[in-house]
């Protein structure tokens, strides 16, 4: 067995495309979830586990390098996109990881068309990019309640701060 084999979780639009295609074939329900992932914590494992559980198959679309600093600022990410996917690739969660160079995963949930969009519970419903399209087609949107003390902005602050102190 290959235990790098996790990496090929990593592909194009196209590719996911394809397998979220095949899935459904098979009758299986594609969730679909996004995010900046920058630094992994145990609110992000359960976060992504209920998404998988929604479904059968889980996508997760993640924010290049320029996307996330275009929404978090200079000084992020701390990890570059390749680190991130494959991390995110490595759960068991996850079926696949698709990096996009956008403010919002709009295009993708447009040429994905999931069947259940998830998203935290800290977004509003009406604010969730692409809630819409999937209503449309008849797919269910799923906000998922986050873990109390868990976020990557306040890992960073720490960080910061203890390298201040030293």
């Amino acid at each position: 067995m290959n235990p790098l084999a996790y990496r090929k979780k990593i592909g194009s639009l196209a590719r996911v495309r394809a397998a979220c295609s095949r899935a459904r074939r098979r009758g299986s329900k594609v969730v679909f979830t996004n995010g900046c992932f920058d630094l992994l914590h145990p609110g992000h494992v359960r976060y992504l586990a209920a998404a998988r559980a929604a479904g059968d198959l889980l996508v997760v679309g993640l924010n290049s390098d320029r996307s996330v600093r275009f929404l978090k600022g200079p000084g992020r990410p701390v990890q570059n996109a390749a680190a991130r996917a494959e991390l995110l690739a490595a759960l068991a969660a996850v079926d696949h990881v698709v990096i996009f160079d956008a403010p919002t995963p709009i295009a993708l949930i447009e040429a994905l068309r999931p069947d259940i969009l998830v998203k935290g519970a800290d977004w509003r419903p009406g604010e969730i990019v692409g809630s819409e399209v999937v209503a449309a087609a008849g797919g269910k949107v799923l906000r998922v309640k986050l873990v109390r003390g868990e976020s990557t902005t306040r890992l960073v602050a720490r960080a910061r701060r203890s390298r201040a102190l030293s």
